[in-house]
């Protein structure tokens, strides 16, 4: 279907940055939805919206990965895998699994928070992916799913009933749906638990992240047998694998799909299809097709007429106060000496203070590492970086990071300080400096250029000194999530610490 120019369609992606295995609800006439966060922290980032087009971040519903030793490292491809999000008896609650330790709950009476701390309901290794059901007589259930790297097995939907209260399970775990058994069917996956005209529903994809699909299975029992049928697949279409997310009633009598779809270095943006329930009780998302699943629609009338914005996560920030903003997350638990109050006598220019991280020379390895999502479209960012307090062999700077990662910023060398690029592929041994440059004060401005292929280009100005630079570098994912813009400071092992400091970071966009 060609792009028409109306302001009253959305576009999808209608999140063109990275919001892993999305759920949402409505609660009167607003909004809410939840997503995976892995190894960053704060964890569990909650969006609440008017519309389910325009989305905006109100929080975070996890203050810290738990054990928080353990994450005080980048643990990648750890801590929060797909959670859940409902509203039960007056309290938000997010379920969501750490695929080493089991399901744990969290809830809150306002989702801006405060969220209470989490507790953990179901401990077991692999177990992941569950959504919680409140049934009409008064029993709860949990559906999970399972990850063969933790628990040998997959592929499998289970239920297990559990107290109103998520805090125990009340008997025996029951597989429900065997995938294996299915034509066809892989990594059965991501299941949400619903109830509708007196049956059961586990909306639940397969297929694997990049090439799924979505499937709806229905039953007349919790414990099934469930029929299923394939409800929304890629078609013609350019959205591969759309699957994984929330069925939402907008409350004027319209449904609504929200799914991912992995687009790799940007992760798992996210869509919103029309969704109709058929004459023959199947749910149609999106575009229906003859003779086989629907398919997503790329755009479409908004649910409440309303003007679509900036499809992005990322944002500028002036660091009010010496602070970051809530749109950055750290790439391990957050250390409350990461960042220096403004008056911590480093001078008073403002900005963000931001201690330096033992270095082995692998930005990936850094715990005090600010990231936003790399956005889907061509971007622009850049950011003053200066070191305050360093020592020789200090550096900091801003970086496309992911699986690999390049950097641009300023190092402390003998007899000075010099102005560097630098880039490291997955295959490299070490990092490779592309170009430097010896400055006369401690001070850039870092330009980091993203196109529409991922390739990054750089350009480092010191009063009227410039260097540009193309490091030949096309950005790549992390481990489960997609890359990121990073802000970082860094001494070598042993050394006293570095104090960064950066200041007017500007982010804008172009569509891709």
């Amino acid at each position: 279907m060609p792009l028409v120019d109306d302001a009253s369609l959305y576009r999808n992606p209608i999140i063109d940055a990275d919001v892993p295995d999305p759920d949402a609800i409505r609660v009167g006439d607003r909004f809410y939805l939840v997503a995976s966060s892995f190894h960053r922290a704060p964890g569990l980032p909650v969006f609440v919206s008017d519309d389910l087009v325009e989305w905006k971040r109100v929080g975070y519903a996890l203050e810290r990965n738990e054990p928080a030793a353990w994450f005080a490292l980048p643990r990648r491809g750890g801590g929060v895998w797909a959670p859940s999000i409902r509203y039960h008896d007056g309290l938000f609650h997010v379920v969501y699994p750490d695929p080493d330790q089991g399901v744990f709950v969290v809830t809150a009476a306002n989702p801006a928070g405060p969220w209470s701390p989490p507790w953990l309901l179901l401990a077991g290794l692999g177990i992941i992916d569950p959504c919680p059901l409140w049934d009409d007589d008064g029993r709860t259930y949990l559906v999970h799913g399972w990850a063969r790297s933790r628990s040998g097995r997959k592929n499998v939907l289970t239920v297990v009933p559990v107290d109103a209260q998520l805090t125990k399970t009340t008997g025996p775990a029951v597989d429900v749906i065997d995938g294996d058994r299915l034509d066809g069917f892989t990594t059965l996956e991501g299941p949400k638990f619903y109830r509708r005209a007196g049956e059961y529903w586990i909306f639940a994809p397969a297929g694997g992240v990049a090439k799924g699909w979505q499937t709806a299975f229905r039953s007349r029992s919790p414990y099934g047998p469930y029929e299923h049928r394939i409800v929304l697949s890629q078609g013609d279409t350019p959205v591969n694998g759309p699957h994984q997310g929330a069925w939402v009633e907008d409350g004027d009598g319209g449904d609504w799909f929200l799914h991912f779809q992995d687009r790799g270095v940007y992760g798992r943006v996210l869509h919103l299809q029309p969704m109709a329930w058929g004459e023959d009780g199947w749910p149609v998302m999106g575009e229906a097709v003859a003779g086989g699943p629907a398919q997503p629609v790329v755009q479409h009338p908004s649910p409440r007429g309303s003007q679509q914005g900036l499809r992005t996560l990322a944002h500028r920030d002036a660091f009010a106060d010496g602070l970051p903003s809530a749109d950055w997350q750290w790439e391990a638990n957050p250390d409350p000496d990461a960042v220096f109050p403004p008056d911590a006598g480093h001078g008073g220019a403002g900005g963000l203070l931001l201690r330096g991280s033992p270095d082995a020379g692998d930005l990936r390895t850094l715990p005090r590492v600010l990231s936003q999502p790399l956005p889907g479209q061509r971007s622009t960012a850049s950011v003053d970086v200066e070191l305050v307090d360093a020592r020789r062999g200090a550096r900091a700077g801003i970086a496309v990071l992911g699986l690999a990662y390049v950097w641009a910023g300023v190092r402390r060398v003998d007899g000075g300080v010099e102005a560097v690029v630098a880039v490291r592929e997955q295959e490299d041994a070490r990092e490779r400096v592309l170009s430097r440059m010896p400055l006369g004060s401690p001070e850039v401005r870092v330009t980091l250029e993203v196109d529409a292929d991922a390739r990054v280009y750089v350009s480092v100005e010191a009063g009227t000194a410039r260097i540009e630079v193309d490091p030949q570098f096309r950005a790549v994912e992390g481990h489960w999530v997609g890359a990121a813009i990073s802000l970082f400071a860094a001494n070598p092992q042993g050394a006293d610490e570095t104090v960064a400091r950066f200041a007017d970071f500007d982010i804008t966009m172009g569509e891709g």
